[in-house]
C-alpha cells in the first residue's frame, strides 16, 4: 500500500468515526460553521464537528502544523477532499478567516504575527471581517481615502468603509488604510489588522433586496491600532491587498462547488415531472440543465489547478480571476435556471403557501446578484483576463 492510498484509509476512518450525521446533509444558512467570540450554535454538531476538526488541523488541512494546520502535502489535500465529498460532509469552518487573510498572514505576516492569529483562525475562535472598499472607492480601490497617521507607537485611523460583509459579528478586521497621502495612490496604502471592540469602530448593517443583511457600513473615529498590527511594510499594502483579493476570487469563484445539496435535476423532476422514459419532461428545460451540469463539469475539473497550487503554498495568480468570472457566471445562471423550473412557486416570499427550499430560491437568486460584484466585478476581471493571461494590448 502507497502512503498516499494509507493516507487515504486513514482519512476515511476519521471520517466515518468522527463525521456527525447531521452534518453529511445540506447546510442550512443559519449552521454556517465562522465560529468567532460570539459564535452561537442552533446545531450542536457544527460545534462538534468544527473543534474535531480543529484539533487534528482539519480546518486548515494544507497550513503547517505549527499554526494549527495538518501539514498536509498537495497529493493529501486533494485525497482529504475526495473522502470529504464521498460522504457529503459539510465544511468545518468557513469565512474569511480560512480563505483570505490566513492564506495572505502565511505569505506576508511576520512570525508574531502568524503565532497570534492563524491557530485561532484554524480554531474557528476568531471572525473576520475585510475593511476595502468605501463609498468612493470601489473598482477603483486605490482611491482609498481612510488615513492611518502615526502617533508614537500606534496609528490613529479615520474614515468609512462599505460593504463590509459580516462586520456586525466580525471579532478582528483586516483593513487597507492610506498611509501617506502625497505618494502615488498605490505606494501609499499600508495593510492594518484591529480588533473590533477597539473605541471608534461603528458598523451598521445594510438591508439587501433580499431581505438579508449580510453586508455592513463600518465607521472609523480616531480608532487607535498598534503598529505591531501593521502586515508586511508601511506603504507595501497594495501588494498584499492584491494578493489578498486573489485568495478572496478563488474562494467567490468556487460557489455552488463542494458539499452536494439538491440539484437542478431534483428541482426539475419534482417541478416538471418525468416522461415515460424516466427524463425530465420538459426537453427544452432539460436540455438547460444538461448544459449547465456540463459546465459545472468542466469548471470543476478546470479549477482542482487551483486547488494543487493553493495546497503547495502557491498564490493563486492572475488565474483567480478566470475562476471568479467563469464560477460567479455559474452560480446565477443556476438560480436563473431554478426560477424557470420552479415557475409560479418561485415567487414566493413569505407564509406557510411555500415551501421553505422555495422560499431560499427566490432569495437565493436576488442574492446571486451581488456575485458579479464582491470581490471585483466581472468587468474588472475581464481586463485582467485580457492583460494578465491573455497578454492583450492595453
Amino acid at each position: 500500500m502507497s502512503n498516499l492510498e494509507e493516507f487515504r484509509t486513514q482519512a476515511r476512518a476519521w471520517l466515518e468515526a468522527n463525521c456527525p450525521a447531521s452534518m453529511r446533509t445540506p447546510m442550512p444558512a443559519d449552521e454556517h460553521p465562522g465560529g468567532g467570540r460570539r459564535a452561537r450554535y442552533k446545531n450542536p454538531d457544527t460545534k462538534t464537528w468544527l473543534e474535531r476538526c480543529a484539533e487534528q488541523g482539519y480546518t486548515v488541512p494544507s497550513w503547517p502544523r505549527e499554526y494549527g494546520g495538518a501539514g498536509l502535502n498537495k497529493d493529501e489535500v486533494v485525497v482529504w477532499q475526495q473522502e470529504m465529498r464521498r460522504i457529503n460532509a459539510r465544511p468545518p469552518h468557513l469565512g474569511m478567516g480560512i480563505s483570505m487573510i490566513g492564506p495572505a498572514l502565511l505569505e506576508y505576516g511576520s512570525e508574531a504575527q502568524k503565532a497570534e492569529h492563524l491557530p485561532k483562525i484554524a480554531r474557528g475562535e476568531i471572525w473576520w471581517c475585510q475593511g476595502y472598499s468605501e463609498p468612493g472607492s470601489g473598482s477603483d480601490l486605490a482611491s482609498l481615502r481612510t488615513s492611518a497617521v502615526e502617533d508614537g507607537d500606534n496609528y490613529i485611523v479615520n474614515g468609512q468603509k462599505i460593504w463590509t460583509s459580516g462586520a456586525n459579528h466580525a471579532d478582528w478586521m483586516f483593513c487597507l488604510v492610506r498611509t501617506d497621502p502625497d505618494a502615488p495612490k498605490h505606494e501609499g496604502i499600508s495593510f492594518l489588522l484591529f480588533d473590533m471592540q477597539t473605541p471608534g469602530i461603528t458598523v451598521k448593517p445594510i438591508l439587501l433586496i433580499s431581505g438579508m443583511s449580510p453586508f455592513c457600513e463600518t465607521f472609523l473615529d480616531n480608532v487607535r491600532v498598534p503598529k505591531a498590527n501593521l502586515v508586511h511594510e508601511r506603504g507595501k499594502g497594495w501588494t498584499v491587498g492584491k494578493r489578498l483579493l486573489q485568495y478572496e476570487r478563488s474562494s467567490i469563484g468556487g460557489i455552488g462547488g463542494g458539499q452536494k445539496s439538491k440539484s437542478l435535476e431534483e428541482y426539475a423532476a419534482e417541478y416538471l415531472g418525468r416522461d415515460a422514459n424516466g427524463a425530465i419532461s420538459n426537453a427544452d428545460l432539460r436540455a438547460q440543465v444538461l448544459r449547465h451540469r456540463m459546465n459545472d463539469r468542466a469548471f470543476s475539473l478546470t479549477a482542482q489547478r487551483s486547488v494543487q497550487e493553493s495546497a503547495t503554498g502557491r498564490a493563486p495568480g492572475a488565474v483567480s480571476s478566470m475562476f471568479k468570472y467563469y464560477g460567479t457566471e455559474q452560480n446565477k445562471g443556476k438560480f436563473e435556471l431554478l426560477l424557470r423550473l420552479l415557475g409560479t412557486r418561485s415567487l414566493g416570499w413569505s407564509g406557510d403557501a411555500f415551501a421553505d427550499d422555495e422560499l431560499t430560491v427566490t432569495r437565493a437568486w436576488l442574492r446571486s446578484k451581488a456575485n458579479s460584484i464582491e470581490g471585483g466585478t466581472s468587468e474588472v476581471q475581464l481586463n485582467i483576463i485580457a492583460k494578465r493571461i491573455l497578454e492583450l494590448p492595453d
